[in-house]
């Protein structure tokens, strides 16, 4: 088992504007996070999980890359499709892969894209939704 916390939360509200750094935020059961516009039933990429670490290696603030959750003591590299992120007390998210850098990595910085491949973090699905704040336990286990 691997145990971090959470030490930025993101919501993205609107395309192509940068992310909202927030202190709480609510997972939503099969949407995602309240206000995100990855907010929608049946979307695979309803939250982004990114850890600290990799952007600090990177030179990247906290929801520059537009990562919903940014972890701090969790090598997100050792997780993979199907496993579970457990958060605080009730929420649970299943992983559904890695996050492939798009081109708009590059409008961050000339050659994002590339240095981001096999690093931009996990995609997950909520499963079971309730409040998650900056602070907060998060954990995975085989």
């Amino acid at each position: 088992m691997q145990e971090g916390t959470i030490m930025a939360l993101h919501i993205a509200r609107v395309k192509g504007t940068p992310s909202h750094p927030v202190q709480e935020a609510t997972a939503i059961s099969a949407r995602g996070l309240e206000g995100d516009r990855s907010c929608v039933v049946g979307n695979a990429r309803q939250v982004l999980v990114m850890d600290q670490e990799t952007l600090a290696e990177l030179g990247l603030k906290p929801g520059q890359i537009k990562e919903n959750i940014t972890t701090t003591g969790l090598d997100l590299s050792q997780t993979q499709e199907g496993q579970v992120f457990f958060i605080g007390d009730s929420v649970t998210m299943e992983i559904v892969g890695p996050c492939t850098p798009c081109g708009k990595m590059d409008a961050i910085r000339p050659g994002l894209q590339k240095i981001l491949k096999g690093r931009r973090g996990m995609l997950a699905m909520v499963i079971s939704g309730g409040p998650i704040k900056v602070g907060d336990a998060i954990r995975v286990e085989p």
